[in-house]
């Protein structure tokens, strides 16, 4: 079996666990209270399947989505249909990314940034995003630590099991298969398979890589793309210093 990267069952797993509107901590007040005064268009990048970018619209702001992973595209843009919606939603790898627009904002909500492996490339998509960005506009998004369970014991597994609507059921086994603390990145494969009364019909396997970066550490990645003004917030609490590797932290920088 050949990984799939966020195929069929990880949208639907995603969808069945993120719905529209759901805040993560807080984190969909946060970006719709701090982005209500923008008068020009916004980009969530990294957009998934809405669960952010629709109550954003639906507040009345003037966003367009981007995202590698065409089912989740799809399911998004469905969900958009659903409520009247009709926001243009690209399908870019974000270090290629070319849209035809600049934006006042950008967006990468929910610690998606880390999901980008490799650190020249990460540093290709900030690059890209900056280029995207009008003269001030701003980039926001929130990061986090990964959990220290393997950084004790050398390895983590976690299984779990989701009953959809219909009765089919979706299993989702997740090994960690590589840990490295001095290159700051993990690596886990994910097998999902989805039953059908108690006999297997689908499956999939998703290989999922985080990196993660100290604080300080990514403030200045910013500054040295040129970013100024950059602001590190806790947990969406606007300009609440962090204290601890638990917290989320967020990131707001403007284009010079």
């Amino acid at each position: 079996m050949s990984f799939s990267y966020y195929g069929v069952l990880c949208t639907e797993v995603y969808d069945f666990t993120k719905k529209v509107g759901q805040s993560l901590g807080g984190d969909i007040e946060y970006y719709r209270e701090r982005l209500k005064d923008c008068k020009g268009s916004i980009l969530e990048a990294m957009v998934g399947s809405g669960r952010v970018i629709i109550p954003l619209l639906e507040s009345g702001l003037n966003v367009d989505g981007v995202d590698y992973s065409l089912e989740m595209l799809d399911s998004c843009r469905r969900r958009c249909e659903e409520r009247g919606l009709k926001p243009n939603l690209h399908k870019f790898n974000l270090k290629e990314l070319s849209l035809p627009k600049k934006y006042e904002a950008i967006i990468i909500p929910a610690g998606s940034f880390l999901l980008i492996e490799k650190r020249d490339e990460s540093i290709e998509v900030l690059k890209r995003l900056y280029d995207h960005l009008e003269p001030g506009g701003r980039l926001m998004l929130d990061l986090f630590l990964p959990d220290n369970k393997f950084v004790t014991d050398g390895k983590f597994e976690g299984t779990s099991a989701f009953k959809l609507p219909n009765g089919d059921t979706i299993t989702m086994e997740e090994k960690l298969v590589e840990a490295d603390l001095f290159n700051q990145n993990k690596v886990s494969y994910i097998k999902y398979e989805k039953w059908r009364e108690g006999e297997r019909i689908q499956s999939e396997l998703q290989r999922l890589a985080l990196r993660w970066y100290g604080i300080e550490e990514f403030k200045l990645v910013l500054e040295n793309i040129g970013f100024s003004d950059v602001i590190v917030s806790a947990d969406f609490y606007y300009g609440k210093e962090p204290t601890n590797s638990k917290q989320v932290f967020v990131y707001e920088a403007v284009k010079k």
